[in-house]
């Protein structure tokens, strides 16, 4: 087979063909993938509100924008027959040491914390990464963060009532502001 010679009109058609194939591969990829992904991130979420609010049976999506104009934030309203069972909400924060970090809070009916949940995150391990372990996010069980000064839950450091992870305290500092964000868009929805 004869080497074609090297112009532009044939190093140009070769570029193009090579871009197509890949193209054409990741787009299959991508259409093969899509569904199983979605499902698996809606078992994940699902998997989350259950850990934060285990006793409910039907869930009512709705999708609040925050006061500062960022990202939505999807409020889980969690029934069990035609009565509250609380609300578990969709938070974020881009305050991390990595940059976002998403959680799932749940909010009794009478407004005070249930559990927390890691959704994802980036943070750095063995330090940051503490945030997802018991130690760390039950000591935010049973808050009503209305009953706190501001209604803002905060890390001891800045006068608040958390124990903030040694070593990690921005990533401790960004969960505080996830929560709070959590609150705040929980009671905009409640009086909607």
């Amino acid at each position: 087979m004869a080497k074609k010679e090297s112009t532009f009109k044939n190093m140009t058609i070769a570029l193009f063909v090579i871009t197509a194939v890949a193209g054409l591969a990741l787009s299959a990829v991508y259409s093969v993938t899509k569904e199983p992904i979605a499902a698996s991130q809606k078992a994940k979420i699902n998997n989350a509100i259950k850990m934060v609010i285990p006793e409910f049976e039907s869930i009512l999506d709705t999708v609040l924008m925050p006061e500062d104009g960022k990202d939505s934030i999807t409020v889980h309203r969690l029934l069990k027959g035609t009565e509250n069972s609380g609300v578990a909400v969709q938070t974020y924060t881009d305050d991390g040491f990595s940059g976002r970090f998403t959680l799932m809070v749940g909010f009794l009916p009478d407004g005070s914390i249930s559990n927390i949940e890691v959704l994802e995150h980036k943070e750095t391990p063995g330090l940051g990464t503490k945030m997802a372990l018991p130690a760390f996010k039950d000591q935010f069980k049973g808050v009503k963060l209305s009953d706190l000064p501001g209604e803002k839950i905060l890390v001891k450091k800045d006068g608040g009532q958390v124990d903030a992870i040694t070593a990690a305290t921005i990533s401790s500092r960004a969960f505080c502001d996830a929560v709070n964000r959590a609150h705040a868009i929980n009671k905009k929805g409640e009086k909607q």
